[in-house]
């Protein structure tokens, strides 16, 4: 598909996300109700009723809502890739992460419920996948011809430098690989490759490839509970699963088999 939306949603009840090494596909967000606050490149923003972000993928970047407030930061989100999305983003000059305003000839949530709606009331499945395309097009129309920018953010022009890299680490990380691989892919030396991810994530290029491991193996637990945990470790390109349970309970803070018994 030209766009695809890998997620969309209403959260009635904000959750806080701390991503250190970013989503890996495009992300809108946008307040509802209430207020949340966002953290990027250093910088703390609010995101009031009318304000959404787009985040470009593997953008670092902290969101939240204060738990102090008497109402609660409600929001709508999309995630989205595709195969022309990076032609049609650079086509619209919106491939950079910005804080977005609603105007009088935009509303945002509209534009989300639509689609929703749509994905609700499904009468026509084959057709589904092309008509929400459609509509994420048409989004991104509007919000380029009528949404107000302010605080563009193109903190990740190193991201440039290393796309490549990282759309490789996305095919690669099952395999048997290293910090010396990675840096032969990118024709660097190590110390370089390390300040180029530190530059852009604020994190080393193996805890990268880690954390791309990590994320699959979460999909994988709960989407197949029938592999053992010898089996994910395996496939997510983990050598020992005692290395996999170690890893995975210091990065997510349970053990998977407690984050998959969580998710049943």
């Amino acid at each position: 598909m030209p766009l695809y939306i890998e997620s969309i949603g209403y959260n009635p009840e904000e959750l806080d996300f701390d991503r250190p090494e970013g989503y890996p596909y495009y992300h809108w967000l946008q307040t509802v109700k209430g207020e949340g606050m966002i953290e990027l490149a250093n910088q703390t923003f609010s995101l009031p009723v009318g304000k959404g972000v787009l985040l470009t993928p593997y953008t670092p970047h902290k969101y939240y809502s204060d738990h102090d407030a008497e109402e609660l930061w409600e929001t709508y989100y999309i995630t989205f890739t595709g195969a022309a999305i990076d032609p049609i983003l650079n086509s619209l000059d919106m491939n950079y992460s910005a804080f977005y305003e609603e105007t009088d000839n935009i509303s945002f949530p509209l534009h989300i419920e639509n689609i929703l709606k749509k994905l609700v009331n499904d009468d026509a499945p084959h057709h589904l996948a092309y008509e929400t395309s459609a509509d994420l097009y048409q989004f991104l129309m509007h919000l380029k011809k009528f949404g107000k920018v302010n605080n563009q953010l193109s903190i990740l022009q190193s991201f440039e430098k290393i796309r490549y890299i990282v759309e490789w680490l996305e095919q690669v990380y099952p395999q048997d690989i290293g910090l010396m691989e990675i840096s032969e892919k990118a024709k660097v030396s190590s110390q370089h490759l390390n300040t180029m991810f530190h530059d852009t994530f604020g994190i080393s290029p193996y805890s990268f490839l880690v954390q791309l491991r990590i994320r699959e193996a979460k999909r994988i637990l709960i989407t197949n509970p029938e592999l053992s945990l010898k089996e994910i470790a395996k496939k997510v390109g983990f050598n020992a699963v005692s290395h996999f349970v170690t890893t995975f309970k210091k990065r997510e803070g349970v053990t998977p088999s407690m984050y998959r018994n969580l998710h049943q």
